[in-house]
């Protein structure tokens, strides 16, 4: 009986010994199946990281050359872009009329724009009446005709004694305004020709409020008259004490010399009264800027020829304006007649190095 009872023990103790043998192995089994698992996870993440990294290396490197591509591109084209140039000989230059000049500085001249007129000068007019009452026998001379000091105008019977009498010019000039007629008779109450030396004549300039106190005596005054007639410039010699009722306006005066009779009185006026004047660094006829492809340029003498300079302007006024860059100074540039240049090279006719 103890015997069966030992040998039950012993069995007993070698079945747990041997549980606990299968517990340690299984255990350190699945311990090594967890740790390999989490092994290969990562593994596998720092593996996809790494593809991923290396991508964007490619990606970033493909971008590079890409945009070095592009770059080289741009500037390649840069590099074969050419503006278009007219190459003329002298005889050419001449025959289109260029005028050339050498970029520098000018002064520009702030402007006042106000209309006129050109009138008679008053200073020289003379307002010719009979000197007694009377009936007209003889008119010799009508509206436009010269006359000169002295010379017979009309003949008039006089009704005193009924002896005729002459009258006569009392300047050299032009009857501008005549009311006298045969057998009219006619009494010293209102003149029978008006004669007005037109060798000079006066340009009204009308001032309004707004500029009256920016305009002074001696200031210059570039004025215009219309197609055929050259500009002119004069000085400010009279601005009246008062102002019209009716226009609102004050009358600046200026007078000029009129030998080719071109100014006749009536003639409308555009004044442009030069007020401030600005030293600008780089100043050019205004005649010089063209418009080409929706671009401000100039034509700019190079060994080839004319070529189109891109520029960017400032201030201005009707005849010069500034140029605030793409024309160096001391570059010849044409300064009057690069629409010819412009409207050829538009027609196609010339294009790139093209002698004409």
């Amino acid at each position: 009986m103890m015997l069966n009872t030992k040998k039950s023990g012993i069995i007993y103790m070698m079945a747990f010994m041997l549980s606990i043998s299968l517990i340690l192995f299984y255990g350190n089994g699945l311990a090594q199946d967890a740790h390999e698992n989490e092994t290969a996870e990562e593994h596998a993440k720092h593996a996809e990281a790494d593809q991923s990294e290396s991508h964007e290396n490619e990606t970033a490197e493909e971008h590079a050359e890409y945009a070095e591509a592009d770059i080289d591109d741009d500037h390649g084209e840069e590099e074969g872009h050419e503006e278009p140039v007219v190459s003329l000989t002298p005889a050419e230059i001449e025959e289109f009329g260029l005028t050339l000049a050498i970029a520098g500085p000018g002064v520009l001249y702030t402007e006042i724009e106000v209309p006129g007129e050109v009138v008679a000068n008053n200073d020289r007019l003379a307002h010719i009446a009979p000197r007694f009452p009377g009936v007209v026998t003889e008119v010799r001379k009508t509206i436009g005709d010269p006359v000169t000091r002295g010379e017979i105008l009309a003949v008039v019977e006089s009704n005193e004694g009924l002896a005729p009498y002459h009258i006569k010019s009392l300047l050299d000039g032009t009857v501008i305004d005549k009311h006298i007629t045969i057998g009219e008779v006619k009494s010293g109450d209102e003149p029978a020709f008006v004669i007005a030396d037109l060798g000079t004549v006066w340009v009204n300039l009308s001032i309004y409020q707004l500029n009256l106190a920016g305009v002074k005596v001696g200031m210059n005054a570039d004025l215009s008259f219309g197609e055929g007639i050259p500009h002119a410039e004069g000085a400010i010699s009279y601005i009246s004490p008062i102002i019209d009722k009716h226009t609102r306006t004050a009358t600046a005066r200026v007078v000029l010399p009129n030998k080719d009779g071109l100014l006749r009185p009536g003639l409308f006026v555009v004044g442009r009264i030069k007020s401030a004047a600005i030293d600008i660094p780089l100043l050019v006829p205004l005649a010089a800027v063209q418009t080409f492809e929706n671009e401000s340029v100039i034509f700019v003498q190079t060994d080839e020829g004319f070529e189109i300079r891109h520029i960017t302007t400032g201030r201005s006024n009707h005849a010069f304006i500034e140029i605030t860059g793409g024309l160096p100074e001391g570059e010849t540039y044409v300064a009057d007649g690069g629409f010819v240049l412009k409207a050829e090279l538009e027609k196609g006719e010339f294009g790139h190095d093209h002698a004409h």
